[in-house]
């Protein structure tokens, strides 16, 4: 008998989870013989509920939330000695995941899109004992940027994670990290370091336009800035999507690597949008980790 396991974080997608939970149910009752619900309640829920489901060895785990509901249920499967195939039903702010798997970020779509058919091997990106799907930002930026509240992501949007990032540039401050990329040490001066599993960013897609879903890498990104000027003149390569370092991006492919502060200074990172462990960091890629469906569209 083939169960899924549906977990659904009722508070994501300006609290429209509900109205596509039965939905949901429908569909992916067309292709399991059980499909359980399982509704979220406080962090940490979607990672408990997608381990049970792993040691239950069910057949699949889907969440529908935002990315920090996709980021516990796959944290809930990585590195179990059984693992579920996972799908999503993409709702909240951003999505990137979402959309570097073309799933439409329209939840009635993404879910008549679903086919059981559609699959796709998926790096997962492991941080200390945690683990990421998207994105690690360290410095003053990305930590504005995760500190954004849930109301003003409800009320605005992507603009709210553009209208943080603004204030924390104006507030110009660098630090000085020392990076050990593949066994390649290195100093850097930054008010931003980036490692993304993805092409999309912020709901901007081809940031990164030569990162696959299955490729094995990391990409580091950091911004060469001493000023706000320098942090200004960035924009440009980023917007165009960064494939090599430039004279005001340093640009990275790498497996697995540490990240440390050379200041006495308490830095959160953001992983995937959340608040993450405290540096040094040590981050590597599980090539090929979990089996995923895709969308509609090919990869």
């Amino acid at each position: 008998m083939k169960k899924a396991v549906l977990i659904v974080n009722p508070s994501s997608g300006n609290e429209e989870a509900l109205e596509y939970e039965s939905q949901a149910e429908r569909k992916l009752s067309l292709f399991f013989d059980e499909v359980e619900v399982k509704r979220t309640e406080k962090a940490n829920d979607a990672t408990k509920f997608a381990k049970q489901a792993a040691e239950e060895k069910v057949d699949s785990v889907f969440a529908m939330g935002g990315d920090g509901t996709v980021n516990e249920a796959i944290s809930g499967l990585a590195e179990q000695e059984y693992r579920p195939k996972f799908g999503f039903f993409p709702l909240g702010t951003v999505n990137d995941l979402g959309r570097s798997l073309n799933i439409s970020m329209h939840p009635q779509k993404a879910i008549s899109d679903f086919d059981v058919e559609r699959t796709i091997d998926l790096d997962i990106g492991k941080i200390n004992d945690d683990y990421f799907m998207n994105i690690i930002a360290v410095g003053g930026i990305p930590e504005a940027i995760s500190d954004v509240e849930v109301e003003e992501k409800t009320k605005f949007g992507k603009l709210a994670y553009f209208i943080s990032g603004v204030k924390q540039v104006l507030n110009n401050k660098t630090y000085h990290f020392e990076l050990k990329i593949d066994g390649e040490e290195s100093e850097i001066e930054s008010s931003a370091v980036v490692i993304v599993l993805t092409r999309t960013v912020g709901g901007f897609q081809n940031i990164v336009p030569d990162a696959k879903a299955n490729d094995g890498k990391l990409y580091l990104l950091y911004l060469k800035d001493q000023t706000i000027t320098d942090t200004l003149k960035s924009v440009p390569d980023i917007v165009k999507g960064v494939d090599q370092s430039t004279e005001n991006i340093g640009y990275k492919p790498f497996t697995k690597g540490r990240l440390t502060i050379k200041e006495d200074a308490e830095l959160h990172p953001s992983v995937d949008g959340d608040e993450g462990p405290e540096l040094p960091l040590d981050i590597e890629v599980l090539p090929r980790h979990l089996e995923v469906y895709f969308g509609s569209e090919p990869l």
